[in-house]
């Protein structure tokens, strides 16, 4: 099993990765709907947030409330920077994490319709890679909007490595 230095390194390397591309979207296209089933640049970057305060309820209160998101902001600005602070909040709660706590369980959708006991470490995991996923995601936004696309985990287009 992945070991709590690897998940904070883990996290501290993606979610500056994240960071990196949340700072290349275009402020001016945050309204971008790619297709009438996707969500807007906004909502799609407002996930990052909503992953975190997952986690991050998970581990303060040992449940996982998704009836109380708030709506998007309205600016880039203030989604990345409440990305940053629930971020460092979430990576100091990670760090105090003991082997114990990583093990207690929390009800988490498993399947549609369907709630099961998965353990703090499952799910922190399981809410990093869905970043990676939505990150994913944003960058054809990003690309789609005019915007350049950061390397990731290698060259881009837009940021090769010569």
């Amino acid at each position: 099993m992945p070991s709590q230095e690897e998940l904070s390194r883990v996290l501290q390397h993606e979610s500056g990765t994240t960071l990196r591309v949340l700072r290349a979207y275009p402020e001016s296209k945050l309204d971008l709907r790619p297709a009438e089933k996707s969500r807007t640049a906004r909502e799609l970057a407002w996930t990052f947030v909503g992953e975190l305060g997952v986690l991050q309820s998970a581990i303060t209160k040992g449940a996982v409330d998704f009836s109380d998101e708030p709506p998007a902001p309205k600016t880039l600005a203030e989604i990345i920077s409440t990305y940053e602070k629930l971020l460092n909040e979430v990576k100091q709660l990670v760090a105090n994490l003991s082997d114990a706590d990583f093990e207690k369980t929390v009800k988490f959708p498993v399947g549609p319709g369907q709630m099961g006991d998965v353990d703090i470490l499952n799910l922190a995991w399981i809410t990093l890679m869905d970043q990676v996923h939505h990150r994913g995601q944003l960058t054809v936004y990003l690309r789609m909007a005019g915007g350049k696309v950061p390397s990731i985990y290698g060259p881009t287009a837009d940021e090769p490595w010569d």
